[in-house]
């Protein structure tokens, strides 16, 4: 694997990314854009993964891996002098396309597994077809890790053998709720480079939303989606609009002396007069003593 910065990238790399670089390195703050590129994957090693999960990957998938064995683009925002990471797109490898609940946290005989978690209260309804389950019934494999923020998930919907046909895309939250994102791998794909990898953007097609925070980089760096509801503002909240061209302006500005007051002269009378007096008549200026 090698790290390679887009500039000038091969055109390979350029139809792989959907041509979503040459808007990043034009936006504002915008910098590092790399993409760790990766080798195509071999023909058995998409036949061995099939026959070891019992699963045949849809067309789009194995085109894919057929492609790269994998995704990983990465791009940063620079404000002053620190370099933040920010975006970042990720798609497993062949090798990492494992079963979701395959692996347990725990040793113990007897433990609590992800299939204890099922709830067939809370099946499909016309907006949504029906949500995968733990159990058998539906066989997972993790496509992103979304950095800790939840999992995208393909999703076989009629359990083992699984079928090409029968896949979904899926993305599990962190409280372990599904949320469907689209029919097939390609359109989840495009909706990944769309979106710029921006932090957390699966939670735009979920029931609460991104955040706050995440709305202040929706607002400076717009996906190019046709969602537009993601940057509305709602009546009883408040997101900080940010101009990318002053934020990431320089910050040399020329001195501006402070303004003072005006100075009295030394020997100024201060206060409220003394007793009055008066010049004499014949204009001598002399005080007259009364």
């Amino acid at each position: 694997m090698e790290e390679k910065s887009l500039s000038g990238s091969k055109p390979h790399l350029e139809k792989l990314t959907l041509g979503i670089t040459r808007i990043l390195e034009s936006s504002p703050g915008v910098t590092e854009v790399t993409i760790i590129e990766k080798a195509p994957a071999e023909r058995h090693m998409i036949s061995s993964w099939e026959q070891k999960n019992n699963c045949a990957l849809p067309e789009d998938v194995k085109n894919f891996y057929l492609m790269t064995n994998g995704f990983h683009m990465t791009w940063s925002v620079k404000l002053d002098d620190h370099t933040i990471p920010l975006g970042s797109m990720v798609i497993n490898s062949i090798s990492k396309l494992s079963q979701l609940n395959q692996s347990s946290m725990y040793s113990l005989p007897n433990a609590p597994t992800l299939a204890d978690l099922e709830d067939d209260t809370d099946e499909a309804n016309e907006d949504q077809p029906e949500k995968p389950h733990f159990d058998s019934r539906s066989v997972i494999f993790e496509l992103d890790s979304c950095n800790g923020n939840g999992k995208v998930c393909l999703v076989y919907k009629s359990g083992k053998p699984g079928l090409a046909q029968d896949t979904e895309i899926w993305f599990l939250d962190r409280a372990l709720y599904w949320h469907f994102l689209t029919d097939t791998f390609t359109a989840y794909y495009r909706l990944l480079v769309t979106h710029l990898g921006l932090p957390q953007w699966q939670y735009a097609f979920t029931s609460y939303g991104i955040s706050p925070q995440v709305k202040q980089w929706f607002n400076m760096y717009k996906p190019i989606t046709y969602n537009t509801n993601l940057l509305t503002e709602e009546t009883d909240s408040f997101v900080n609009k940010l101009d990318p061209s002053k934020v990431f302006k320089s910050k040399n500005k020329a001195l501006i002396p402070k303004k003072k007051g005006p100075v009295q002269p030394a020997g100024a009378q201060k206060g409220p007069p003394g007793p009055s007096t008066s010049k004499s008549s014949s204009g001598s200026g002399n005080p007259v003593r009364k």
